[in-house]
């Protein structure tokens, strides 16, 4: 069966050529094809350079030197700040929380929103496959305050079973916590028709969009969602910047979650007030370089422009599962409509681990994860413990795709001889 390539939206070539870490190769000259942009992507010279520009020309603590170097620091890391809120089109830049990553931002929301209005009996619907950043927090918490959690489930060909939604919405929960996309099934959830009903249910919506923020247009306020948690590592920036978006009456109302200098208006020995939204949750020194160069890459992924980032992936998605699907004892996990679905295919090889398929993959100079990608209930939904995954982003195509299958196909001989 041959299947056509699509004329693609992005020039891949001269994107490829903006990451240093791409031209590298093997001991036996195979280039390297990074199929892993789902745990964490790579860096273009603009934000490799960015950093190394920070930290020779602007490197100073912020918010309280009255020097100009500090002073430029804090222009800058409030710049970024700016230029977040614009990407997602938060209403103010105060709502955009500067944290180190997706699980810290839940963590947040789950202890200062959560602790105040979470009570014993309370219902937290989640579904049952997210990430365990948007589970564990929630336990945590339940199991603090006395609360319970149910889980939207997922049906047989991945998606959520919204009827079961309806059913639990009746019983009033105080917070719905959905994955915008899926780590592991790819799937695409509808976030602003799971938000609506929420609302009208009286429940806060926390949204875990770590697979989303980096290849999708996102909009906060379209969604309708009151929290909305990405991370910078996952779409282009350096590890260690993330963002935590709160609609501005919620997070006024919250208190801190941490504790230090930065987040007070004025401190005594037995009390202390706390400083405006968003320095409250800002405690201590954060990762300034990172914030700001989380900001340089945002520059990077609007000159692309998100629409044509999301093209390129479906396009890329679909052969994928084209190609994937003429291996005989492969099984894909989530929808088979690449419009459904982000740039993510976890599959397995009959009679061979994830892992050994990972292994062998790697002698092929392409990386892969394999694992149950922290989304155990999901895993166990569909019978399994583990799964290859291979993710997409702006600098792969299709020849990574055939080369992902030369790899498949060789641990296939391998493990049937």
């Amino acid at each position: 069966m041959t299947i056509e390539r699509s004329t693609p939206p992005l020039d891949v070539g001269a994107i490829r050529a903006d990451f240093p870490i791409l031209a590298s190769s093997d001991a036996r000259d195979q280039r390297l094809v990074y199929l892993d942009s789902a745990a964490s992507s790579q860096k273009p010279r603009a934000v490799i350079e960015a950093i190394d520009d920070y930290y020779r020309e602007s490197n100073a603590n912020i918010h309280r030197g009255v020097y100009a170097l500090s002073e430029r620091a804090t222009a800058r890391y409030e710049e970024a700040r700016h230029l977040v809120a614009d990407f997602i089109n938060a209403e103010s830049p105060r709502e955009c929380i500067f944290v180190r990553n997706t699980t810290e931002a839940i963590n947040l929301v789950a202890n200062a929103w959560g602790r105040r209005n979470v009570h014993q009996g309370d219902l937290i619907v989640v579904t049952e496959m997210e990430h365990h950043s948007n589970l564990v927090p929630w336990q945590l918490l339940a199991e603090q305050v006395g609360a319970r959690i149910e889980a939207i489930p997922v049906t047989p060909d991945g998606v959520l079973d919204l009827d079961a939604y309806a059913r639990l919405l009746a019983q009033e929960p105080k917070v719905v916590a959905v994955g915008h996309v899926s780590n592991s099934a790819g799937t695409i959830n509808p976030v602003a028709e799971i938000a609506r009903q929420a609302k009208a249910a009286g429940a806060v919506v926390v949204v875990d969009g770590a697979q989303a923020a980096p290849h999708l247009a996102v909009d906060v306020q379209a969604l309708g969602a009151d929290f909305y948690a990405f991370s910078g590592h996952k779409m282009l920036a350096p590890m260690g910047a993330g963002v935590l978006y709160g609609r501005l009456p919620l997070l006024e109302a919250m208190p801190p979650f941490l504790g230090g200098g930065g987040m007070i208006r004025k401190v005594e020995i037995g009390r202390s007030t706390w400083a405006d939204v968003p320095a409250r949750f800002e405690a201590g020194t954060p990762a300034v370089g990172d914030a700001i160069v989380l900001g340089v890459a945002i520059e990077y992924l609007k000159r692309i422009g998100m629409d044509r980032v999301r093209e390129h992936e479906r396009d890329l998605t679909a052969y994928g599962l084209a190609r994937l699907g003429e291996i005989a004892g492969l099984s894909i996990l989530g929808p088979r409509n690449a419009d459904a679905r982000g740039g993510v295919i976890s599959f397995d090889v009959a009679g061979i681990h994830p892992h050994d398929v990972a292994a062998i993959l790697d002698g092929h100079n392409v990386a892969v994860r394999a694992g149950h990608h922290c989304c155990q209930p999901l895993m166990r939904r569909f019978g399994l413990t583990a799964t290859t995954r291979a993710s997409f982003y702006v600098y792969n195509e299709p020849d990574d795709v055939d080369r992902l299958v030369e790899g498949i196909l060789d641990a296939k001989r391998i493990f049937e001889a």
